[in-house]
């Protein structure tokens, strides 16, 4: 087993006071990110495979000295994804994009390193271009194309990219229509926050669909969703499950997750603007699920809040909800020792990822601050705050 691998499946905010920061704001604890970046380079070290982090999880290009310590590069979901990648990240650039808009495909091919095609039309239609622009460049650019293994592992269907009718990647059927000359590598991705089990039995469906092109490739990309840095994730099976594929198919395998790079590595800390009962007691918070961490309504999910309990688990039940008008707009029920009280401040955990990156200012409300925390030495650096300009130049 990895000596690095995590104790427990907690932040660690235990120490951090709340008061030190305006409300809203995302703290991420630069000291938790780092401890997730030595799993990974442990499992790069000892598997041989390159890991990517995936912008479109946590795109926090102020740590980017950091996290580029120990990763290889950023994957892009497109253009703006790309060149922040190539302005801020200084490293390798691996680009996909489900389609491709016509006027951004030159610039796209001069900021990647990897381009993923996601079609069988789309690589027909742009690989006349995309050869020449490499031959004309000089540059080592690699080509590949996104596959559908049609295996899905998912729980939730909206994030299960191999569902029926999926629009996402080529199914074994299609696939005999690819012109694979100037094709080096395949993608697939199947995964979302899950352990090695789904990631093994999606392997075994590559494997089984697509085994005679891989052995005729130079890399494989296994996508994201893989929660390395979860407690009880088994690191030393995917270790050897990478290092039996290499050899096997003698290509370098890629994976580029999101999630493990900052799990657990940052909280939203929120204020209670009021308090009130219609059935049950209400809290409103400056915080809402709508604007600052979406994926509890589109999932939907309920997020972690250090020192509430369940539903009933302690004296006090309280339905937590946003500032907006949306009616919708509830993060959860929550049970604490004693009432809420306006001005007291809550930290929602595990708010580093999919939340600065999918934020709205809907009704004008204002994104919560950015601050880097170091729980290792205490040190804490507020990063930016959002205003009215901030709102504006998002409208017209």
């Amino acid at each position: 087993m990895s000596p690095l691998s995590p104790a427990k499946n907690e932040p660690s905010f235990g120490s951090f006071d709340p008061s030190r920061v305006p409300s809203p704001c995302y703290v991420v604890d630069e000291a938790k990110i780092e401890a997730n970046l030595k799993i990974i380079d442990y499992v790069q070290a000892a598997s041989g495979a390159k890991i990517l982090l995936a912008l479109k999880a946590f795109s926090m290009f102020s740590l980017a000295p950091l996290l580029m310590r120990y990763l290889k590069g950023v994957c892009a979901s497109g253009l703006n994804e790309a060149k922040l990648g190539r302005e801020e990240f200084n490293n390798e650039v691996h680009t996909y994009c489900a389609a491709i808009r016509p006027h951004e495909f030159d610039e796209l091919l001069t900021l990647s390193d990897h381009f993923i095609f996601n079609s069988v039309s789309q690589w027909h239609h742009y690989r006349e271009r995309a050869l020449a622009y490499r031959e004309k460049s000089g540059r080592t650019l690699e080509f590949g194309v996104r596959i559908n293994p049609e295996h899905s592992e998912g729980e939730t269907a909206l994030y299960d990219p191999c569902a029926p009718c999926s629009r996402m990647g080529i199914r074994a059927e299609d696939f005999s229509q690819l012109n694979l000359e100037g094709i080096s590598g395949l993608h697939f991705h199947t995964l979302c926050e899950q352990e090695f089990a789904p990631l093994a039995r999606t392997l075994d469906a590559v494997e089984k669909k697509f085994g005679e092109t891989l052995h005729r490739l130079k890399w494989v990309n296994f996508g994201g969703g893989h929660h390395i840095t979860r407690a009880g994730y088994d690191v030393d099976a995917l270790i050897e499950r990478i290092k039996h594929f290499q050899s096997t198919y003698n290509v370098q395998i890629y994976l580029e997750p999101g999630e493990a790079i900052a799990l657990d590595a940052g909280v939203l800390v929120t204020e209670v603007l009021d308090t009130l009962h219609n059935t049950m007691d209400l809290a409103i918070l400056d915080a809402s699920a709508t604007c600052h961490m979406p994926d509890v309504i589109e999932m939907p999910y309920r997020p972690r809040l250090t020192g509430a309990g369940e539903p009933s688990e302690k004296e006090h039940t309280v339905r937590l909800g946003g500032p907006s008008c949306l009616a919708g707009d509830v993060i959860g029920d929550y049970s604490f020792d004693q009432p809420l009280e306006i001005g007291q401040r809550l930290l929602f955990e595990d708010m580093a990822i999919y939340t600065m990156v999918k934020n709205t200012t809907f009704n004008g409300i204002n994104l919560p601050s950015i601050a880097v925390w170091n729980s290792d030495n205490n040190a804490l650096k507020i990063i930016k705050h959002f205003g009215y300009t901030d709102f504006k130049q998002r409208l017209s």
